[in-house]
């Protein structure tokens, strides 16, 4: 097992990516701490406890600092360190412009962009007590790629995680602390089921599974991800086969964005 005797905290962990990232970290031999907002995170953990896993979860807000330090210290005082961090927390909301709200503009932005930045602090500060390195992935999007029509914020917000990926990187790289991202395209979870019926009101008169089916129908592979397939290369990514990779952000969306 790849992760034995490591632990690993992932945020979003309550469904979707994010809890396929736990339960494949789990799977992997990692202790795992998984933190939502939502009390869906703790069935999460009975799943990866029923197949013989070490998970806790810790509700809590990512966007608020003493809320990220309390979630470490839960991961310290469960697991005693911390090695791996997912920076996996995200919301969209989906709006033209004249009906975009500041406070929907600072929420996806506080989510998204200063969630992970508190988060990867913390983590940095966990991981170095060891001094034996570490792994920090952040949660980025194919908008970070390419912005799209009526989701200024949201690809604003992850343009700025492909930043503080990057920045980090370079920061910590002396300390074996490795800090990559990754670009999901569309990928079969709650969160795409949503933005297909609000792009697809704005878009045009679809009926729900339209405008995805069309998407889908654009992607190379023709066919959406999975949470599983994303939760693939977090495990490469949090591994020691990956020791040398740092900085890098990587799309997981079957082709349809190359670059």
């Amino acid at each position: 097992m790849i992760l034995a005797n490591k632990v690993a905290v992932i945020t979003g962990a309550s469904r979707g990516i994010g809890a396929a990232i736990a339960t494949r970290l789990s799977q992997d031999g990692a202790a795992v701490v998984l933190n939502a907002n939502e009390a869906a995170v703790h069935a999460v953990v009975e799943r990866i406890r029923d197949a013989g896993g070490q998970a806790i979860a810790v509700e809590g807000d990512v966007t608020d600092a003493a809320q990220v330090a309390a979630l470490f210290d839960a991961a310290e005082a469960a697991f005693g360190r911390v090695d791996i961090s997912v920076q996996n927390a995200g919301i969209i909301t989906i709006a033209r412009i004249e009906d975009m709200t500041e406070a929907e503009w600072d929420r996806v932005m506080a989510v998204n962009t200063r969630g992970v930045f508190l988060c990867c602090r913390e983590a940095i500060a966990r991981i170095r007590k060891h001094g034996a390195g570490g792994r920090l992935i952040n949660t980025a999007s194919g908008q970070a790629r390419q912005g799209f029509v009526f989701t200024p914020h949201y690809a604003a917000s992850k343009f700025a995680v492909l930043g503080i990926t990057q920045s980090l990187a370079k920061e910590v790289a002396k300390e074996a602390i490795t800090v990559n991202a990754f670009c999901p395209g569309i990928i079969g979870t709650d969160m795409w089921a949503y933005n297909d019926a609000a792009w697809g009101k704005l878009l045009g008169d679809y009926k729900p599974g339209e405008l995805m089916a069309e998407w889908v129908g654009n992607i190379p592979m023709g066919r959406a991800g999975t949470g599983e397939e994303v939760a693939g290369l977090v495990s490469f990514l949090a591994g020691p086969d990956a020791a040398y990779i740092t900085g890098q952000t990587i799309n997981v969306d079957g082709g349809l964005i190359m670059s």
